[in-house]
């Protein structure tokens, strides 16, 4: 892999804002054999494939779950495709109309937005660097979307960040889901928002701790606790995984948005 070496004068962090338009396609998938993960992964490999406005590929495997709710069994994998804009149309032809290998069985595919404040990783963003990648799936009840995001835009992000300037998450990506393209008739798990976090799985114990040690003796930190608390009264989480990444061509998403310390 290329090292990308920033000027030392360059600010280390991107934040993607919602006005960037940073679009991604999400594909929840099950590859049944060897031969279908294979076929996933040379896809994600070929994202030029799909033009100038796509920003590359991720896919990840499923290794472990950390929090369960739902009864559904467990799926392979999540496959990522960045675009600025918009998702063209043969992309979505490509990954959601068009049959899928044999193998291979498209759970879910939808357009994800980013949420305020809460998207950042570094701008020479290298992958996950054999660090496991959390998922989380939550689903946030329609009336509360707004005070979920002032939520993630005051105390989430902010405290994300942070933790990615430390290199104690490689990046916080949360997403909104925009739009529900294809289910399944027998999946059914749902959710409205993923957020996508590379972490050390060993002592992990939530997002919680981590944020609160991140904002320390700031107004926001003497708040986080209640505020996570009163997060079980909007949202639930049907779903929350540990994950390996099976391919990271996703690098030039680190230097879209605005640039940060």
């Amino acid at each position: 892999m290329t090292e990308v070496i920033l000027p030392p004068d360059e600010p280390y962090l991107a934040r993607i804002e919602p006005h960037d338009r940073l679009v991604v396609l999400a594909r929840t998938l099950e590859a049944r054999d060897p031969l279908a993960e294979t076929a996933l992964k040379d896809s994600a490999l070929n994202w030029g494939r799909f033009g100038e406005t796509c920003l590359g590929q991720a896919l990840y495997r499923h290794r472990t779950v950390f929090q369960n709710a739902a009864d559904a069994p467990v799926w392979s994998h999540l496959e990522l495709s960045y675009f600025r804009d918009v998702v063209p149309a043969d992309a979505i032809y490509d990954l959601v109309v068009k049959p899928r290998p044999a193998g291979t069985d498209l759970l879910r595919a939808e357009v994800l937005l980013t949420t305020p404040e809460s998207f950042v990783l570094p701008r020479n963003w290298q992958g996950s660097a054999h660090r496991p990648a959390s998922l989380e799936y939550i689903d946030v009840r329609a009336a509360h979307l707004r005070e979920y995001r002032d939520v993630m835009r005051r105390y989430c992000g902010p405290a994300a960040a942070k933790l990615v300037r430390t290199n104690r998450f490689g990046t916080f990506r949360a997403m909104e889901t925009a739009a529900v393209l294809y289910r399944d008739p027998g999946f059914k798990v749902d959710w409205n928002q993923i957020h996508l976090c590379e972490v050390d799985a060993n002592g992990f114990d939530g997002f919680g701790k981590e944020f609160t040690a991140a904002l320390g003796d700031s107004p926001e930190g003497a708040d986080i606790g209640s505020v996570f608390a009163g997060l079980d009264r909007i949202r639930t989480v049907p779903r929350w995984t540990f994950n390996d990444p099976m391919v990271e061509v996703d690098l030039a998403v680190g230097r879209q948005g605005t640039a940060g310390s």
